[in-house]
């Protein structure tokens, strides 16, 4: 016992050197050499990536980080890599990392396309479709318990309750925990950009095994009692041998964090820009028709993820540069999204835009977000019932954003319903 336990001591604190070295590595390049890629996971690209995306932008279509790995701002680049089927999530032949295991995300086919395939229909739009009453219902409910405070804090008021209720349902489960979920889905996605802190590994650490003992209960209640839901589709999946037992756990656990995380942020970000841009804010609340248009240019002035990675299959050249095999790009979603050779003023937040649907919030290629038309459709049901219901909406106090930078949104809005 006293051998093991020392062992485990020694893997502690190796870690932990290894994690603060890491992190003082990274603050040196941000601060010191103020290398702007490594800036874009500190403070100063948690406030405000936008004029670092420039940055990058002026040093041509890659930069080269402190890693020796690529990073790109150009639009067509990205588009093209994220595209290519000569470029994966993983070098070619290898697997996820065991520690943080993403399911498809952090898969290359044919595991990415078994796995997403057993999912894909439960997010088609036909059947998203067909929650747009019960999005309706459950918006207008959490509408209605904000109403008569006057002001509230539209994360935890709408924002993250209603996309928590939603994937909730579509699992199949009950009774959900809207303020746990909120913190396992702020845990696990703030590890996506890294572990930053011996308490943060510990915060992401329970929260992944919270959802695991959970998906497991549940797996159990469906083999024995069945019912219409996604849980139980996956449950049958694994009874015809179509998905392995330990493939389940990481499987839902993306589903439902993916579910919460993308709305929360989306719907977040979007009435922070409104309410920064009160002309826009006049125009949805004078036709709350244009929610839909509110939420693209929302997506493409600021996502809520900011970037994603690719790796070379083979040595390659983008834009005339020359990569070789198993290097990987960073893809920066966000200031692609400002690409001026594609988005007219790319830095105004216009919901009239007609050259917005070009944005890459979503990513592109088989890694497309399978749960984009849910989201989409959360976020304006959203916005079409505050402009409906509270047309004088306006700021009551200060945004705290999130602590992570992959992940971009509001921690705490607080706003009046006027």
């Amino acid at each position: 016992m006293t051998s093991r336990r020392t062992a485990q001591l020694r893997r502690a604190a190796g870690f932990a050197l290894g994690l603060y070295a890491e992190q003082g590595r990274g603050a040196y390049h941000a601060y010191v050499r103020r290398h702007p890629f490594t800036r874009l996971r500190f403070a100063p690209g948690r406030e405000d990536p936008y004029p670092i995306y420039e940055q990058i932008r002026s040093r041509g279509p890659f930069i080269e980080t402190p890693m020796g790995n690529l990073a790109t701002v150009d639009h067509a680049v990205c588009k093209d890599v994220l595209r290519s089927r000569r470029w994966g999530v993983q070098p070619e032949g290898q697997g996820p990392p065991e520690d943080f295991d993403l399911s498809f995300l952090d898969r290359n086919p044919p595991d990415h396309t078994r796995l997403r395939r057993l999912v894909a229909p439960a997010f088609s739009p036909r059947r998203t479709g067909g929650l747009r009453a019960g999005v309706d219902k459950t918006v207008d409910a959490l509408l209605d318990d904000v109403a008569a405070s006057g002001e509230f804090d539209l994360v935890a008021g709408l924002a993250a309750p209603l996309p928590i209720a939603v994937i909730s349902d579509l699992l199949g489960v009950p009774d959900a925990d809207t303020a746990a979920f909120s913190r396992y889905g702020a845990a696990i996605g703030s590890a996506l950009a890294g572990i930053r802190s011996l308490r943060h590994a510990r915060e992401v650490m329970a929260a992944n095994r919270a959802l695991e003992q959970l998906f497991l209960d549940l797996f159990e209640r469906r083999r024995a009692e069945p019912a219409d839901d996604l849980l139980t589709e996956i449950v049958a999946a694994e009874a015809a041998g179509e998905v392995a037992s330990a493939e389940m756990v990481p499987l839902c656990g993306l589903l439902l964090i993916a579910g919460f995380e993308t709305t929360v942020n989306l719907v977040g970000n979007a009435v922070n820009a409104l309410l920064d841009h009160p002309d826009q804010w006049a125009a949805l609340v004078a036709d709350p028709g244009r929610a839909g248009a509110a939420v693209q240019e929302t997506l493409r002035f600021d996502p809520p993820v900011q970037r994603t990675a690719r790796v070379s299959f083979d040595d390659t050249e983008v834009a005339g540069t020359e990569i070789t095999r198993n290097r990987w790009v960073n893809v920066l979603l966000g200031g692609a999204n400002r690409d001026p050779a594609v988005f007219a003023d790319p830095d105004v937040f216009d919901i009239g835009r007609t050259d917005g649907v070009e944005h890459l919030a979503f990513s592109s290629g088989i890694h497309h977000c399978v749960g984009r038309p849910l989201a989409e459709l959360e976020a304006t049901v959203a916005l079409v019932r505050l402009a409906e219901r509270f047309p004088r909406l306006r700021r009551a106090g200060a945004v705290r954003r999130r602590n992570a930078t992959l992940i971009r949104g509001p921690l705490v809005l607080p706003v009046a319903a006027g």
